[in-house]
């Protein structure tokens, strides 16, 4: 009795090296692609992470931590943070940073889900305009707040800070 080597008794003898370069051309990325764009997304991703964590952090520490705690959080707190700019900036780069890190998360979850072209189109059309929207009154309120607030009879209402 003897054995033959035949191709079914050893059908590994054909297998590719993972890795081998050879791949359905489906999976591969066109030459066209966004990739740049997705690194720079990636990275931002991770530094704009450990910048919040360091300015949510001082900014929870200064309003929460430091005085009378969440009891002296009013009008009159903000507007006394806000009359020095360093908290005008402070709170301007928390607010950018925190959108642009945020629509960024919900621009890969909309590109993760959204199966159809139209549905991603118009989720980051909406996801865009949102986030300007958010960023521009945010600003607005920072660089135009009034802390000198005036009742209809023209009385300085209580903890309002007026310059003299």
């Amino acid at each position: 009795m003897t054995t033959t080597n035949t191709p079914a008794a050893f059908p590994a003898t054909s297998l590719e090296a993972p890795r081998s370069g050879r791949i359905d051309p489906k999976y591969l990325r066109s030459k066209t692609s966004s990739g740049s764009f997705e690194m720079a997304a990636w990275v931002f991703m991770r530094f704009s992470g450990i910048a919040l964590v360091v300015l949510i952090f001082v900014h929870l520490w200064v309003n929460l931590m430091s005085g009378g705690g969440i009891a002296q959080i009013d009008f009159g707190f903000v507007a006394g943070k806000w009359a020095n700019p360093v908290w005008q900036f402070w709170d301007l780069v928390m607010l950018w940073l925190a959108m642009l890190h945020g629509a960024n998360g919900m621009r890969t979850i909309i590109n993760d889900y959204a199966e159809k072209d139209s549905t991603r189109l118009w989720l980051k059309t909406i996801l865009v305009l949102g986030a300007a929207i958010i960023v521009v009154l945010g600003t607005l309120v920072i660089f135009t707040f009034e802390p000198c607030m005036l009742d209809a009879a023209g009385e300085q209402l209580p903890r309002a800070v007026c310059p003299s």
